[in-house]
């Protein structure tokens, strides 16, 4: 690292200290360390960040300026909008993209935090700039690859803008406001918002277009759930056994997976008939499922196993180990 900037770094973890204590005091090394660490990470977390964005940005602005608005195609959520409404006005799309998310803006600081907010105007300014600025060539005027790839592209941005900390588009922010007071799931929200905007994207503009909207809003969704949740999914896996030792062996040194043993205790039947057993957590690809269900079943076929879908990992020891 940079000297110039490492002393910029202890300055700066020197200056929160001194503004947390009450007193002048002179501050030690051993008080800058674990603040100067907790700074470096902050520093890298949000370059991370900022490159997501960026990336996302500018993928979003491809999927919008080389396919979608040059052919009058609309998608859902707020760049739906923003769409519709540039097919019906002379207004700029950079300049739609803007207004219609800042009332769900507004609303993010309430729900989610200022810092979220913060980031996700930022990302869509950044949105607006590419829009107006960027000269994105024209793919193509096929219909069917519209569809698909302006959503696959503008589906790859909005995912990226979500794993940098932010949203390009607003509709999911009010998705989980109106989720925490409505007996609907975010998706329900989402969903019916997008069924208001495609019947007045059919009553405006045509069915045809309308359907074709549908066709891009689908790819955009499973495009943000492959970049958010990511393509290998994980399972997350309990098993109950009596043969727990044995299990725990094939696991480690047979299959070469670590996994977790915590204590358990039978719940069902009398008091004096409940024992002592030990519990396996192992997190699996679901491509290794099949093979990891025959295993399990040669050692216990009775074993109680249960399965969760596991949305995102970070540490510990998820792949295969190696062999020695």
């Amino acid at each position: 690292m940079n000297p110039l900037f490492s002393k910029f770094l202890i300055d700066v973890a020197r200056k929160r200290i001194e503004a947390k204590q009450l007193k002048k005091q002179p501050v030690t090394p051993l008080q800058i360390a674990p603040v100067l660490n907790n700074i470096k990470v902050e520093l890298s977390h949000a370059i991370k960040e900022f490159i997501f964005i960026v990336i996302g940005v500018c993928s979003a602005g491809f999927g919008l300026k080389g396919f979608l608005l040059p052919n009058h195609f609309i998608d859902g959520g707020a760049t739906g909008i923003s769409l519709l409404l540039k097919n019906i006005t002379s207004l700029p799309l950079s300049l739609l993209l803007l207004l219609v998310n800042i009332p769900f803006l507004i609303l993010a600081t309430q729900t989610i935090g200022k810092k979220f907010a913060i980031k996700s105007v930022f990302a869509i300014m950044l949105l607006a700039l590419a829009v107006y600025f960027i000269d994105y060539p024209i793919i193509t005027q096929d219909k069917l690859l519209i569809s698909i790839f302006g959503g696959f592209f503008l589906g790859l941005g909005i995912g990226l803008a979500m794993r940098g900390g932010s949203v390009i588009d607003g509709t999911e922010v009010l998705a989980i406001y109106l989720s925490q007071r409505l007996s609907l799931t975010i998706g329900d929200v989402l969903l019916l918002i997008n069924i208001v905007i495609f019947s007045v994207g059919a009553y405006l503009l045509s069915i045809e277009t309308a359907l074709y909207a549908i066709l891009t809003y689908l790819a955009a969704a499973k495009t943000v759930d492959f970049v958010v949740d990511g393509v290998e999914e994980y399972i997350g896996v309990t098993i109950i056994s009596k043969e727990h030792e044995a299990i725990r062996l094939l696991l480690t040194e047979k299959l070469r997976r670590a996994c977790t043993v915590y204590a358990g205790k039978g719940g069902f039947g009398k008091p004096n008939s409940t024992f002592d057993k030990e519990i396996i957590y192992i997190i699996i690809t679901r491509l290794e499922l099949a093979r990891f269900q025959t295993e399990i079943d040669k050692v216990d076929k009775n074993a109680f196993i249960i399965m969760n879908v596991v949305k995102d990992l970070k540490g510990g020891m998820i792949k295969r180990k190696p062999l020695k």
